[in-house]
């Protein structure tokens, strides 16, 4: 078997040898050829798949690695589904990319590609956040778009997501169409480069101002507290990334005057130099930030990942200490801003929503039911809000929503998650808090736990590798649904809902209801306190993620810190009932 596979291995690395690549890609395959079977198995073994979302990957040579060949395929591929579904118009695409190694290339490949094929295109000049390439689609009614990035993974990655014409990544049917279409891609002389002309057109700080003069527009409520707590301190990181310059102009755009740049993280570095992982969700990766702003006595510090889609929030507790919020703790706060300052401004006339995912925190269904707002709960990934929002235009106006991932959006201008926004709108709540109640927003969270009860979560992520894992995942995923547990933390599980077969099933009376969402692979049990834990395994790694969210009230603020201990000691009860720990 072995031997079978190096077979594989060894004929397709030899067709890029003979095929028309360039001669570094050959001489790189060639040393692998000769020097290292277990990275050129790795780098060939199979094809790197364009998912639902597009490409990510490692760097490198070879048909399962991220570099302009495997790019050029993708955009290739996506080019001719263009073609086939606007068929008599001039295609108009986007283009952007992030901080990323290599990020600037495949973009302008995939630039001259598109241009290649006949279409008109706009690149941004240079690195951008990926809801800017969102807004510019919508802005310039474009068809499409591509954003280079691989997100928070760490720096081998690259990755490479399409969107369609409103703006949001592609859903169905137009993801698993241009999949297909990418398929047939299967040698590089298919792919059309070197006819640009002067089709492609570059986007500066010209279109940076209509992106923050329209973010300032939607999203700013309360512009009389940030005038008058302009200087309130802010250090800010965008983690070597592509906030580096937006999200300072948006906090200064909506009226702020101190913001303070961690100066070893504000240099544009694909290799990360100062985080073994450039994610805001982890407290080391937030550490250089924490620290400035404990010398600093900030009232708020934020920080951004590589292409400036999600935001990380750290707050002075009632002791000094930084407390790094979750991305649950995040989207409760942003939310009730946002409600709140609607209703004072009489906004509010029962046409709104707000949109969550169905692992995020039950939370945010409280607050929107305080104000009689709707919320929606979708599936997993920013592109299920983002249909959401495209099937109430014209009927329903969109307020904020988000993901546990520390993701939000907060107005339609733009349909994906928005760090640039969200970190001047959770600096202007900071402003608005400190103005009208004279708290922090720490301490203003606290006081929304007294109202609507204390909702904690936690997630635990269970990683198995290769084949063998993934088989396994499928295996848990088929008992969970055979032999679903009974009881978690001594409260029984009554209702089963299976995102999968799209039921609902009342434990207690056997009645089922249909659930009214795209299928998906994932569970949900309630218990009769009404604990929620979601099993789902990941789209995109080698994971089965278990999503744990528990509530108790909360009498009173000076209660906080025995309630967070009980419903910590909840969630741990949860993992050893479902051998987690």
């Amino acid at each position: 078997m072995a031997n079978q596979l190096e077979q594989v291995v060894m004929s397709k690395a030899q067709k890029w040898l003979d095929g028309d690549y360039d001669e570094a890609t050959k001489k790189q395959v060639k040393y692998l050829m000769d020097n290292d079977m277990k990275e050129l198995t790795e780098s060939f073994y199979k094809d790197l798949e364009f998912g639902t979302g597009g490409l990510r990957g490692i760097m490198g040579v070879g048909t399962n690695r991220m570099n302009v060949y495997t790019v050029g395929a993708a955009t290739q591929g996506l080019a001719n589904y263009l073609k086939k579904n606007f068929a008599g118009e001039t295609v108009r695409v986007a283009v952007a990319h992030d901080s990323r190694n290599n990020s600037r290339m495949f973009a302008e490949r995939v630039a001259d590609i598109f241009a290649s094929n006949g279409f008109d295109v706009y690149l941004f000049d240079d690195l951008r956040p990926t809801p800017e390439l969102s807004f510019a689609i919508r802005e310039l009614k474009c068809h499409s778009g591509v954003v280079i990035t691989a997100s928070h993974n760490p720096k081998e990655y690259n990755g490479y997501k399409a969107y369609w014409t409103d703006g949001a990544q592609v859903t169905s049917p137009h993801d698993v169409n241009i999949i297909a279409e990418v398929e047939k891609i299967t040698d590089n002389s298919q792919v059309l480069t070197g006819a640009a002309g002067d089709r492609i057109t570059i986007l500066g700080e010209e279109f940076d101002k209509i992106y923050l003069d329209r973010i300032k527009r939607d999203v700013q409520l309360s512009p009389e507290s940030v005038a008058k707590f302009s200087d309130m301190k802010i250090v800010y990181t965008p983690l070597h990334g592509a906030g580096m310059r937006l999200v300072p102009a948006s906090l200064r755009n909506f009226g702020f005057t101190d913001i303070i740049m961690v100066p070893e993280q504000a240099v544009i570095d694909g290799n990360f130099p100062t985080v073994e992982s450039p994610n805001p969700e982890e407290r080391k990766t937030m550490s250089m930030a924490i620290e400035l702003g404990r010398k600093e006595g900030a009232d708020l510090v934020l920080a951004t990942d590589p292409d400036s889609d999600r935001i990380g929030v750290a707050l002075r507790n009632g002791k000094g200490e930084y407390v790094l919020l979750n991305g649950n703790e995040t989207l409760a706060l942003l939310l009730s801003y946002q409600l709140t300052r609607w209703a004072e401004r009489g906004e509010l006339d029962g046409g709104q929503y707000v949109v969550k995912t169905i692992v995020t925190s039950q939370m945010a269904n409280a607050v929107a039911e305080h104000f009689g707002v709707k919320c929606y709960d979708c599936l997993t990934g920013f592109k299920y809000i983002a249909k959401i929002i495209r099937e109430n235009e014209g009927k329903a106006k969109y307020i904020g929503g988000g993901e546990e991932s520390f993701g939000y959006l907060a107005g339609d201008y733009v349909r994906d998650k928005d760090a640039v926004s969200a970190c001047a709108l959770a600096a202007e709540a900071a402003a608005w808090a400190k103005d009208t109640m004279g708290l922090t927003l720490y301490e203003w969270l606290q006081q929304l736990y007294v109202k609507y009860g204390f909702f904690r979560e936690g997630l635990v992520s269970v990683v198995r590798k290769g084949k063998e894992g993934a088989e396994e995942i499928q295996r848990m995923m088929v008992e969970f649904r055979a032999e679903p547990p009974k009881v978690l933390a001594g409260s029984h599980v009554v209702k089963i809902r299976d995102y999968k077969s799209l039921e609902e099933t009342d434990l207690l009376t056997g009645e089922k209801t249909p659930i009214e969402q795209d299928s998906s692979n994932v569970l949900q049990w309630i218990t009769a306190d009404g604990s929620i834990v979601s099993v789902r395994p990941s789209g995109t790694e080698p994971k089965i993620k278990f999503y744990f969210g528990v509530k108790e009230p909360l009498a009173s603020v000076a209660d906080y810190d025995k309630v967070l201990e009980q419903l910590n000691a909840k969630i741990e009860t949860i993992k050893k009932d479902l051998k987690l720990i």
